[in-house]
């Protein structure tokens, strides 16, 4: 409830939270949304401007671009965020145990972890699709084969700093075992760092997937995918630029409401952050003032 109202108290985390609610609702509503079939051509309607029926225009294959723009959500936000849950559940697991149990076992993942890290990340995932082959599916294969490592490294962190409080040693002490430890203790403190960090990870993870999809290695046609519709778009990018402005500002608007967010959640998980913040605002505030009544 704290978290919730700190983060009410700023503007700008609460817009992006609508923004992503809205964008998320719109995906899962898609198929009652979208005005037309996303799938169906008529070519009569090639390069057709806006319209009643057709607020976007449509595409070089009389596609309807609002309908595409609606289902291109799954791909590009929803089946994202799945990849990364599976990557954050892949990383608590490694991270609680490394950091809880320390010692050998300590040891051996994190070098595990060192070795996944050793290789740049999107260039392991261009190696993973290359050997997969083009497809979403593969794509999010790669991301959670080579994310989970990072949230093991951050958790296991956060996870040795509480593993230390008192109250988690005198639960120790009182016969608790690891596990209800772990849940009860340990895993309500470490929240706020994975969500932070999840949030951050997501908007770039939509920006990768979009790259890939542009490039041909992400969905394959006639499935919509922003990252696709750009790359279609792009054949007549002089002629027709409108056709890239839907797509290009969905990417922007949705990675920046993740990015803003993450901030937002960073400030309101963090009193210290809080304080200044509210500082600073009310210096500002009183600046002004200042300078009013002296003009």
């Amino acid at each position: 409830m704290r978290v919730l109202r700190n983060l009410s108290n700023d503007r700008l985390g609460m817009a992006a939270l609508i923004v992503i609610a809205m964008t998320l609702t719109a995906g899962i509503c898609a198929p009652w949304l979208a005005p037309h079939d996303p799938l169906a051509v008529n070519m009569r309607l090639r390069y057709a401007g806006p319209s009643w029926a057709h607020w976007l225009g449509n595409d070089h294959l009389g596609r309807c671009l609002l309908s595409r723009l609606l289902y291109g959500i799954r791909p590009s936000v929803l089946w994202v965020m799945l990849a990364l849950f599976v990557s954050v559940a892949i990383g608590a697991v490694v991270g609680f145990a490394a950091g809880y149990l320390r010692g050998r076992i300590d040891a051996a993942l994190m070098r595990i972890c060192d070795v996944m890290l050793a290789f740049p990340g999107y260039v392991m995932t261009l190696a993973i699709v290359g050997m997969l082959g083009p497809g979403l599916d593969n794509i999010l294969i790669a991301f959670a084969a080579m994310k989970w490592p990072w949230f093991a490294r951050i958790i296991r962190t956060s996870v040795m700093q509480y593993s230390d409080m008192d109250y988690v040693k005198f639960a120790r002490l009182s016969g608790s075992g690891p596990l209800r430890v772990m849940r009860m203790h340990l895993l309500p403190m470490t929240f706020a760092d994975v969500a932070v960090l999840s949030s951050t990870a997501l908007g770039s993870m939509i920006l990768q997937v979009s790259g890939l999809s542009f490039l041909g290695l992400g969905i394959q046609a006639p499935h919509a995918e922003w990252g696709m519709m750009l790359n279609e778009a792009s054949e007549v990018m002089f002629s027709r630029p409108e056709l890239m402005l839907a797509p290009g500002v969905a990417v922007v608007v949705v990675v920046s409401a993740f990015n803003f967010l993450a901030d937002a959640l960073q400030t309101a998980l963090d009193p210290k952050l809080l304080t200044s913040r509210q500082r600073l605002r009310r210096r500002k505030v009183e600046a002004v003032a200042y300078e009013y009544t002296r003009g």
